[in-house]
């Protein structure tokens, strides 16, 4: 945990912006996974962790907002639970690193918001079904009134607070990424002919866990790279294919790294592997180059996306003028994804809440042309900001089939040349960036991206008898 004077000032600021109403915050259970004693890793809710810091399935927390007292519903352990689970701080100790006084048992939590139905009652938006109905029934309404009546000043006031991170997430967030760089390093010395995507993929997450967490998000580790998000390990490696690796780190405060790193299978990229490779990584370069303060997320996404086009038109892929090719979305055909999204306690930071609201704002809104709209973050870039910068290039067959048959942008792109691209596969690259006062810092020592580099990597065989 942090500071107990940090979950203090980060909730007298929460008060000040709410301003009236009490807050509920009902932190997470352990989740059955096929009996009920066998459960799921226990992850605490984002926004309980921001607030109160505390790991503990099954409490919940309230918050007035015009007197600023914050209450934990807590219960002692049984000595059943001590038996299982061995000696554990008692709940006021472990309220007092989280800054609060005050602590009731979970039974009492009820009665009290009974005592202030009448009150304006905020809570954020849920995604386990058990909080939604859990809240359902302390407020007396149905579980889809719930779904929809989260509220939106809450969700404001903590967008405004979380996406400019503190000093001491900064510090985590940055002495975290070295268990993400280790990941990727083992991941590329594994690239060779014979592996299985599996292995690799538990390697990874040996790496992670011996680091002090879990992985992130389910790691994607595939010869498939062209699917975006393909969390299948099938396939063995085959010299000439390319390995992508999307993954990421969760760190002992739960703030997580997200890192794409993509291998040439055997230690050495085709000419044409190149190609493609150099444009991807001039696109991150180039990302990282115009990262500020004041500049919105779109513009830097659009120049990337140019930076794309103009690379694959050099390739004969695309044509005519790429300024235009990329105002009409031409480019989606090789990426149809965002150039990245917020990073922090959540890997798509707090996207529980809304992406929109998370993302976006009443100068900046969110597109509906196909890949614009898969932008998450659009928003102007401020100072605290950690984004990721992922652009990538894909080749997806079914894609390509139904614009050519379709003609869509065919004035942009010479779909004869993709004949000779059809079983290419997809590359991305991805770093995690920390926007500063005047500009921006790749969070942590960089993973190995320029080709020589990665080349070399894969050729250190240093994991090659595990």
């Amino acid at each position: 945990m942090f500071t107990a004077e940090t979950y203090l000032a980060r909730r007298a600021k929460l008060c000040e912006k709410v301003g009236q109403g009490l807050m509920l915050f009902v932190g997470n259970i352990d989740i059955a996974c096929n009996y009920k004693d066998n459960t799921y890793h226990f992850r605490q809710d984002s926004t309980f962790l921001y607030l109160f810091g505390l790991q503990v399935a099954g409490i919940a927390a309230t918050l007035d907002a015009e007197t600023g007292e914050a209450t934990l519903y807590m219960d002692e352990l049984t000595m059943d639970d001590i038996i299982w689970m061995g000696p554990q701080p008692s709940v006021y100790d472990q309220a007092a690193k989280a800054g609060v006084s005050k602590v009731l048992p979970t039974s009492k939590l009820s009665s009290v918001i009974a005592a202030n139905i009448n009150r304006e009652i905020h809570f954020v938006p849920t995604y386990h079904g058990v909080t939604t109905m859990r809240i359902a029934e302390l407020l007396g309404k149905s579980t889809k009134e719930i779904e929809s009546g989260a509220s939106v000043k809450l969700i404001k006031a903590l967008v405004s607070m979380r996406e400019i991170k503190e000093k001491c997430e900064i510090d985590e967030l940055r002495k975290h990424m070295a268990a993400g760089r280790e990941m990727h390093m083992a991941a590329m010395t594994m690239a060779h002919e014979g592996r299985t995507e599996a292995e690799i993929m538990a390697m990874v997450s040996r790496m992670s866990l011996k680091n002090g967490g879990p992985v992130s998000f389910p790691t994607i580790c595939t010869v498939h790279g062209e699917t975006l998000h393909n969390h299948g390990y099938p396939n063995t490696l085959k010299n000439g294919q390319l390995l992508l690796v999307d993954a990421g780190s969760e760190s002992p405060l739960c703030y997580a790294t997200d890192h794409t790193r993509t291998s040439p299978v055997g230690g050495k990229f085709t000419d044409q592997q190149k190609e493609i490779y150099q444009i991807v990584l001039d696109a991150n370069n180039a990302v990282a180059a115009a990262c500020e303060p004041g500049l919105t997320y779109k513009e830097v996404h659009l120049m990337a996306c140019r930076v794309i086009a103009g690379g694959l038109k050099e390739l004969g892929i695309m044509k005519g003028d790429m300024d235009e090719a990329v105002m009409e979305g031409a480019h989606a055909l090789f990426m149809p994804h965002g150039i990245g999204h917020m990073l922090g306690l959540d890997v798509h930071d707090m996207e529980s809440y809304n992406e929109v609201l998370v993302g976006y704002d009443d100068e900046i809104q969110k597109s509906t042309q196909f890949g614009l709209a898969s932008l998450r973050l659009g928003k102007r870039l401020r100072e605290g900001f950690v984004v990721t910068d992922e652009p990538g290039i894909y080749f997806i067959p079914a894609l390509i089939d139904k614009w050519k048959a379709e003609g869509i942008h065919k004035d942009f792109i010479n779909f004869d040349a993709l004949d000779a691209y059809r079983s290419f596969g997809g590359i991305r690259l991805e770093d995690d960036l920390l926007i500063t006062r005047h500009g921006c810092e790749n969070l942590g020592e960089r993973i190995p991206i320029e080709i020589e580099d990665v080349e070399k990597e894969v050729n250190n065989n240093r994991f090659n008898n595990i």
